[in-house]
């Protein structure tokens, strides 16, 4: 089931824009879907990370409290983190779907992506790490080579099942005492094809 009544991350990915990488069919064929955010306050900020399989099945949520400087450098530290989870709890064949409300991140993790699986496909972005997120970003781009495939999806903030665990850790801290699961995906259908029955082999008196 989806966080707090909301789309599924799968929903949630597949009708949004992946940037500087096309969105073919193939993309619902993710295994695992991370949403994170990263809030910043004077009071405090915190970090919330959302994984779930294909199907829907929640693999781990957490809230954590947190002093970043700046949003930027909150955004960055909670993907980082979310990528460190996800990594402990899926295998190295893992293909994943992001969902960040961070429009320059996202861009970022996609031409990171690019660049690194020397795509033949390239892109103008030209990668801009903000003020004392650069370690993340090492961390960040450390994790997208272990996985098989990956690629990020920009989400509005209002959107992102991971954004009120980021901005009220407080009031979320219950969900870092949930079951954490180590749960494999069912191999998705056939994405084969089928001719409408007027386009199928039938005989010529039918």
């Amino acid at each position: 089931m989806a966080a707090y009544g909301r789309p599924s991350l799968r929903d949630l990915f597949d009708e949004a824009p992946t940037p500087h990488i096309a969105h073919p069919p193939a993309t619902h064929h993710r295994d695992f879907y991370l949403a994170t955010d990263g809030s910043f306050r004077q009071a405090g900020g915190g970090l919330g990370v959302v994984i779930e399989t294909r199907d829907g099945t929640r693999v781990t949520r957490l809230s954590v409290p947190n002093e970043p400087p700046n949003n930027n450098v909150a955004e960055y530290q909670a993907l980082h983190l979310g990528l460190d989870v996800l990594a402990a709890r899926s295998p190295d064949t893992a293909r994943v779907g992001l969902l960040i409300d961070h429009d320059e991140l996202a861009a970022n993790v996609n031409a990171s992506v690019l660049a690194t699986r020397d795509s033949q496909y390239g892109t103008p972005h030209q990668i801009s790490v903000p003020e004392y997120s650069g370690n993340h970003w090492r961390g960040i781009r450390a994790r997208l080579c272990g996985f098989t495939e990956i690629r990020a999806a920009r989400i509005s903030g209002d959107r992102n099942p991971a954004h009120p665990l980021a901005n009220e850790p407080n009031r979320y801290a219950h969900v870092n005492t949930e079951s954490q699961r180590c749960v494999l995906p069912g191999t998705p259908a056939s994405s084969e094809e089928i001719p409408p029955p007027s386009r199928s082999e039938r005989g010529a008196s039918d």
